[in-house]
């Protein structure tokens, strides 16, 4: 586990906030299934699930450039971006899972009373049905999509949305990401900040030059960090 940041009032929080894929949930195994389906539809082999996992958190884009070598600037890569889409969302569940011991991180936190919830930039289309069939829609105090205000992440209106509807103040909040842009939104709602170095974290920077207020190796961590375990 990182050090703290010093004098970090991290006691006072009332909610804590996750991205999905990557923090949460390891969805990279259908996201990858699905790239693969495309592949295998095209005559070409299936890569493996290695090479496609550090993409995860770029979505279609990213999956596409590395499954299919096409960019959004291709004429081809729309058509191309809703059969991946399509295919992904036939598959949505039928091998992602909670990442290790974020049951017990989730059930942590309930029992302490705090509350807890997702802000994702995964469109609703996705990321309702997914929390739902894990069993954490049901449980959280919402669930932000990518489509769910005018901007995605790292622009930080997600966040404060999800902190309006828990009526819970932007400041007395957590969030939790392992993708730089999480922590970019999530300093700019003004709440406190935790890398998810078990993620997906990117191509971009190193973790821990993303200047996130604790870098955390393990969900369960973060109970101790707030002072619950």
């Amino acid at each position: 586990m990182a050090e703290m940041k010093p004098g970090l009032p991290w006691l006072g929080a009332k909610a804590v906030l996750f991205d999905l894929d990557g923090t949460l949930v390891d969805s990279a195994p259908d996201l990858a299934g699905a790239l693969n389906e495309m592949r295998v539809a095209r005559q070409l082999p299936p890569l493996p699930l290695a090479m496609l996992r550090p993409m995860v958190g770029a979505g279609a884009r990213g999956m596409l450039g590395v499954g299919l070598t096409v960019t959004p600037q291709d004429e081809e890569y729309e058509a191309l971006r809703v059969e991946f889409l399509d295919r992904y969302q036939a598959r949505l569940t039928q091998e992602t899972a909670l990442f290790d011991r974020v049951g017990e991180l989730l059930d942590g936190l309930s029992s302490a009373g705090l509350a807890w919830g997702v802000v994702t930039n995964k469109a609703e289309r996705f990321a309702l049905p997914l929390t739902e069939a894990l069993g954490l829609k049901q449980r959280a105090l919402a669930v932000v999509g990518g489509d769910s205000t005018p901007h995605a992440k790292p622009h930080p209106a997600p966040l404060l949305e999800a902190a309006r509807r828990g009526g819970i103040a932007a400041e007395s909040c957590i969030y939790v990401g392992d993708d730089e842009r999480d922590i970019v939104a999530g300093r700019a709602a003004g709440m406190r900040t935790v890398a998810a170095a078990w993620g997906y974290l990117g191509q971009g920077e190193p973790v821990e030059a993303w200047n996130a207020d604790i870098v955390l190796n393990s969900p369960i961590e973060l109970l101790q960090v707030l002072g619950l375990a």
